[in-house]
């Protein structure tokens, strides 16, 4: 398996164990993903068995950048769904919203289910907060999550996808962020599989991204973000998740090896997909505060200087 088919397996797995799906469902989607019976009942085990592990409370480390003042939380602005050139001829879709007076644009990543509602509300709110956003859908070669009935056989397609695909259809993401908003500086986030996801674009070298917020998301081997000397970098973890936190040192390091700007934040009290208000680990106290300080991040890092 590679290491987002194990990261998504083991998604399963902390589902199952965290009580928000049943054993039949949780063998279902693991098997969706392609794991025998055994190893599948083997991987459940282990996660009904783990106990959370405490993690520290809040850090934040790096290369200090300017401080700005938060902009209050606003409700999200309609998306629309549109399509763009990706790249070798393939069409991308992705849900567009733009900001009346915009000070940055970005590109937003989903979670491992796709282009939801949830994840093009993010967007919405991102335009409200005056940053005009895309959020791409990463089944667009699949005809995009709405053509998936099935949420676990969305996770199942992108499984079967490859990361190299993804790094591609984010570029031309990015580059459609520039295409519509050719003045505005652009950033990236990401959450769960979509956090991953913006670490892997920033380890793949694009050097057009000003700043970038991987929300919970798995660091890939051997990470080199050298190329990405751009981008000013806001990590967020959640306290509770120690699964992905084990990385958590791993992608400072690498941050501090490439002289980039950047923050590691952990929130207390939190489980991973604390900021999904349609999951069972939302937490809205924590999420309306992290949301301010990537607002604010964005807004220095990202506004023309």
């Amino acid at each position: 398996m590679t290491e987002f088919s194990s990261y998504l397996a083991e998604e399963v797995g902390i589902d199952y164990g965290d009580g928000l799906i049943d054993r039949r469902e949780a063998l279902r989607r693991l098997g969706l993903l392609g794991l025998g019976l055994g190893a599948a009942g083997a991987l459940l085990a282990a996660c009904s068995s783990d106990e959370p592990s405490p993690t520290d409370q809040s850090t934040a480390t790096g290369t200090p950048g300017t401080t700005g003042s938060a902009l209050p939380s606003a409700p999200a602005l309609d998306t629309e769904t549109i399509s763009f050139a990706g790249p070798e001829g393939r069409t991308l879709l992705g849900a567009w919203a733009a900001a009346a007076d915009p000070r940055g644009s970005v590109l937003v990543v989903h979670e491992n289910r796709g282009l939801t509602p949830h994840i093009a509300s993010v967007a919405g709110r991102l335009a409200a907060s005056g940053f005009s956003a895309l959020a791409i859908d990463l089944l667009s070669e699949e005809g995009g999550t709405a053509s998936f009935s099935d949420p676990a056989r969305a996770t199942a397609a992108l499984n079967a996808a490859s990361d190299e695909r993804f790094v591609a259809d984010m570029k031309a993401g990015v580059g459609e962020l520039l295409r519509r908003a050719p003045t505005l500086r652009p950033g990236a986030v990401g959450f769960c599989f979509g956090g991953g996801m913006v670490w892997s674009l920033l380890a793949s070298g694009e050097p057009r991204l000003a700043a970038a917020a991987p929300f919970y998301g798995p660091l890939p081997g051997g990470a080199d973000f050298s190329g990405s000397q751009g981008a000013a970098v806001l990590a967020v973890y959640a306290e509770l998740d120690s699964r992905v936190n084990a990385s958590r040192d791993a992608a400072a390091a690498a941050l501090a090896r490439a002289g980039l700007t950047y923050e590691v934040v952990t929130v207390p009290a939190v489980d991973h997909g604390f900021f999904n208000d349609t999951g069972g680990r939302h937490d809205p106290a924590a999420a309306a505060a992290v949301y301010e300080r990537l607002t604010e991040w964005f807004g220095v890092h990202l506004s023309s200087t």
